[in-house]
Parts: C-alpha cells; structure tokens; sequence
C-alpha cells in the first residue's frame, strides 16, 4: 500500500486529523476477522455486518491511508463470498442471521475493488478480486428483469422476490460501470454487462413503475442522482422537488420524510449527489451543518431526533464515518478515487439511453391495424 496517501480535508469544516480521527474510529470497531459491523455493541446489543455497508467502510479505510485495515476488509469478504458469487444479507458476530443475498450488496464489492485501483495502483489486488467481482456480478445480473430493473433480493430458498428498489438500483448502476470499467483495465471487457448497465440506468430515470413505493425514504429521493442515472437539468428538478420534505435547516438531511430525526449518513450521501450534480455551495453547506454530530473521538453519532433533542440511533456507526469520509474526500477532490461519483474511468455518470427501448415498453412498434401500441 503506497504510503503517499494523503487524507483529505475540508477547510473551516475538518483537518486531515479529523478524517484520519473519524476513519480511525471505524478500525476501532472492525472485528478480529477483518468484518466491519455496523457499530460494536451498544447496550449489550451487537451491529451487524453487511457487504454494501463493509464495503464502503473499506473505502473510508483507503482514502485516509488506513490501508492494513482496509485490505483486511476485502481479505474477509473475498474469503465469505458464496459460491453463487452473493453474500448473507447479515452477519451478528460472525454467524449468518439472514441468509438471502440482496443485489446491491453483491454489486457493490466492483465499487470498492475499482476505488481501491484508483487509489492504491495495486494492480496484484486488482486482479486476485477480479473473480470475487465476477461471480458478484453475474449473481447480481441474475436478477434483472427484462424491463431492466434488478430484484432486490434472492431469497434463502433461491427463489427471488417479486420487486425492486430504487435505492439499490441506482447503486447498482454505479457498480456495473466500475465493473465494467475494472473489466476493460484487466483485459477482459464483458459488453453484456455495459448493456445491462444502459437498460438498468434508462429504468431508473424514466420507469418510476418499475420500482415499489419507498418514497417516505430520502434515499430514494437522492440515489438516483448520486448513483448516476439521473444528472444535469433532471437532478436539478429532482433535488428541489423534495428539498423541503427532506432537509431541515441547520440540522441536516433526514432518514425518512414523516419522522424528526436526521442523520449523518444520509447528509453526506446527500452531499456527494449535490457535488456531483454541480451543486458545490449547498453540498459544502451541509456537510457543515451535520458535524453537529460529530463526537469528539472522530466518531459521529448516527442521527439525531429533533423532537427529543436526543441522539437516534443511539449508535456511533461506522457506516456514517464512511460517509463522512467520503463526502470529505468528494468535496476535496483529495483522492484518486474522489470523482468516483461524477466519472468512472474518465467518463462522465449521468443519463443514458435504453439498450432494449422494446423491453421497457419505450419503443412503439407497428402491428396489423392502423392502432400503434406501446409493448
């Protein structure tokens, strides 16, 4: 691991000691085998682990130079990937508590595959992940309809649920593009998985039906921007939209619409969509406001209910010190890997067209009466 790795920093907001604190209090609560929970226990009750959240974590890890800790969390998920190419949905201290294997959790192991390249130009790394990326694609893509949305999860019995996400899937398109893209840099470019890609993004922009109804969620309000799909005068709109239903003055972004509490996780992911969408002067003001959350170990609480004026989740989580890092990092453009949200492999995120308009029902095809339907 290069030793040049510089954390990044916000000038007024955080030093690089600060990053580095707020990194260092996710190594804190990594566990022996390399798996990194979601807290360590609170109140006697344990966090647990699942590959979307330990991935990103991993990420936070690399880009404030903590990068033993960070390879041992790739070193674990390799090792617990199943044959299928997916993860359990949960762990609890080591031991399987939810055994189905959600879709964006297994996608998004090419995200931080690509990141750490980025940032390390471990080429040897690259490559002995190349499989674990393979096998977590094909299960992801194992799941996309032939509309182009991807299920949600595929359930312990093999069977696969009956919708999905837009969260997820918004973060699957970003995990295909790094997939893709760490496909062409090994020299073994999978086209197939760039069509899915298209389709996949077309369906998040324009398909809203395809998806169930999480809306009360500010994740899927900003995802579709952060993720990529959704860029340019449509993420304009998109973000105004919801603003006011989302964000509270001064406080930062809420977790769900119809509840008073906030939190920091959601803020910096919201955050990144603003400076990838071009927004830098809010994104900047509100990764201020939520350093309210900020402990003074580096560590930052996951939420705060307004209502109580009380921390909830009453957990330091290492999920929302990956965000942090990250939104730090973005808004520095410090790393190699900070544009990762705005480019991958030069080119820029945003809207693309359907690789199979038929399927999602956006081409008009003739038939035998004067009557033109829509498939």
């Amino acid at each position: 691991m290069p030793s040049e790795i510089i954390p990044p920093s916000v000038p007024g907001v955080l030093t690089p000691d600060d990053v580095v604190a707020t990194a260092r209090s996710i190594a804190r609560q990594q566990e022996a085998s390399g798996a990194i929970p979601w807290f360590s226990p609170v109140g006697g009750v344990p966090g647990h682990v699942d590959a979307w959240n330990h991935v990103e974590a991993a990420m936070a890890l690399t880009v404030a130079g903590l990068g033993d800790e960070a390879r041992r969390a790739y070193e674990w998920l390799a090792g617990v990937q199943r044959p299928d190419g997916s993860w359990p949905a949960k762990w609890v201290l080591g031991e399987v508590t939810e055994p189905g294997g959600e879709s964006n959790h297994a996608a998004y192991v090419a995200v931080g595959v690509w990141h750490e390249l980025l940032c390390t130009g471990d080429e040897r790394f690259a490559r002995r992940m190349w499989p674990v990326v393979r096998r977590a694609v094909d299960f992801t893509l194992g799941l996309q309809t032939r509309r182009g949305e991807i299920i949600w999860i595929r359930h312990e019995n093999g069977a696969a649920s009956d919708h999905a996400l837009l969260t997820g899937c918004s973060s699957i398109y970003q995990s295909l593009r790094c997939a893709v893209a760490l496909a062409e840099h090994l020299g073994e470019p999978q086209p197939d998985w760039e069509l899915a890609a298209d389709q996949l993004g077309h369906v998040v922009a324009a398909h809203p039906e395809a998806f169930a109804d999480k809306s009360r969620w500010s994740m899927d309000w900003y995802y579709p921007v952060l993720g990529g799909p959704v860029r340019g005068e449509a993420a304009a709109r998109r973000l105004a939209d919801s603003w006011d239903a989302f964000v509270v003055p001064g406080l930062g972004c809420r977790c769900v619409s119809d509840q008073p509490w906030v939190t920091a996780a959601e803020s910096c992911e919201l955050v990144m969509a603003l400076d990838a969408a071009g927004d830098r002067d809010r994104a900047l003001e509100l990764f201020t406001t939520i350093q309210h959350l900020r402990h003074e170990d580096g560590s930052y609480w996951t939420g705060w209910q307004f209502e109580n004026e009380r921390h909830f989740p009453g957990d330091r989580s290492t999920y929302t010190a990956a965000a942090v890092v990250l939104a730090a990092d973005a808004l520095a453009d410090a790393s190699p890997g900070a544009r990762l949200f705005k480019e991958i492999a030069g080119r820029p995120l945003g809207p693309c067209a359907a690789s199979d308009p038929l399927a999602c029902g956006c081409a008009l095809v003739p038939v035998a009466n004067p009557v033109r339907t829509r498939l």
